[in-house]
């Protein structure tokens, strides 16, 4: 296992270094880039190459049994001795079990979602646990201000999988964050290259959290019919959908024109549920079904054009974000 990569590029990130970066500092990493936990991508493998990078790396807690994510957690130790955490969705079952095997396996970094920031940011802090909420909207920003989290992850319009009802892009979300909040923040949704993450960090994060872009990598644990499908979407393939139920956004296959013939008829919540059913989610990007899974992708899914290494990721990224410049007017 290498715990270090020698990046031309990355000696001249000045602005990127722990001392005088809030995330790094905060998270005691190298670069402010946060792995997504996504659900059926981010294992232990994926993580733990992010950490060894220099980023973030998450393990997604969403799409695991307790018995699984305590594997994932113990192997994740093993193949890095690099900060990592895992992302907990509080609107999934056993939650108070995923807490309880976290603070048990001493896990130091949790980013929550889909819930409450109060429910158990007090709990978590109390063993030394650094603790992250994404939220889609400044107001409830405040209220994770408030609630007392260690940094705040602000998720735009464009981000794949769950997301908010408001449809609010990043760029727009991000500065109003910004100027509402004094704890460190995080922009998610819509980045997947350096010149992106810069444009980000200029508007005033502190850091970015990627998620598609990490999907497609060989250590992500999607199947790989899905991260080939990934390579192949266009501007338009993804859609906001199930606002009624929990807002996602994913890929137009079968399913999705399915849910679209739903909604000709009438806005059916019942319906809807139905035609869900369970594991869809699974189904599509863990099994590889690419016409009647459920395909959880952000917009910038189409500048993704390889499946590609993690490490070679972070090269692009950090290469991309040294060569991006500031144009003179």
């Amino acid at each position: 296992m290498s715990n270090f990569i020698d990046f031309n590029a990355a000696k001249k990130l000045h602005d990127m270094e722990a001392t005088q970066n809030r995330i790094s500092t905060l998270f005691n990493i190298k670069y402010p880039i946060i792995q997504a936990g996504m659900i059926w991508h981010s294992g232990w493998r994926l993580a733990s190459a992010v950490s060894n990078c220099g980023g973030l790396g998450l393990i997604g807690a969403g799409s695991m049994y307790p018995d699984i994510l305590r594997e994932n957690i113990q192997k994740c130790k093993q193949a890095t001795d690099k900060p990592f955490g895992v992302n907990v969705p509080m609107l999934y079952p056993n939650i108070e079990e995923i807490i309880q095997i976290i603070l048990e396996e001493g896990v130091k970094i949790v980013f929550t979602s889909a819930g409450n920031p109060k429910t158990y940011t007090e709990t978590l802090q109390k063993e030394g646990i650094k603790v992250a909420h994404v939220v889609s909207s400044t107001k409830f920003a405040v209220k994770c201000e408030d609630a007392g989290v260690d940094a705040i992850v602000a998720e735009g319009f464009e981000a794949g999988g769950h997301n908010g009802r408001d449809e609010t892009t990043t760029f727009c979300l991000i500065p109003n964050v910004k100027k509402h909040i004094s704890k460190p923040l995080i922009a998610a949704g819509g980045i997947a290259l350096g010149s992106q993450m810069k444009a980000a960090m200029i508007l005033g994060a502190d850091g970015v959290q990627i998620g598609s872009r990490f999907a497609a990598t060989t250590e992500a644990s999607a199947h790989e019919n899905w991260k080939k499908k990934i390579t192949e979407l266009q501007e338009g393939d993804t859609h906001l959908t199930l606002k009624e139920l929990a807002p996602v956004r994913m890929v137009k296959n079968k399913f999705f024109s399915e849910l679209e013939d739903i909604y000709q008829i009438g806005r059916n919540k019942e319906a809807l549920v139905a035609s869900l059913g369970r594991a869809r989610a699974k189904r599509g990007m863990f099994e590889g079904d690419m016409e009647d899974g459920e395909l959880e992708i952000g917009q910038v899914s189409a500048l993704i054009d390889e499946v590609l290494p993690v490490e070679t990721v972070f090269s692009h990224l950090l290469k991309e974000f040294e060569e991006t410049k500031m144009p003179v007017f």
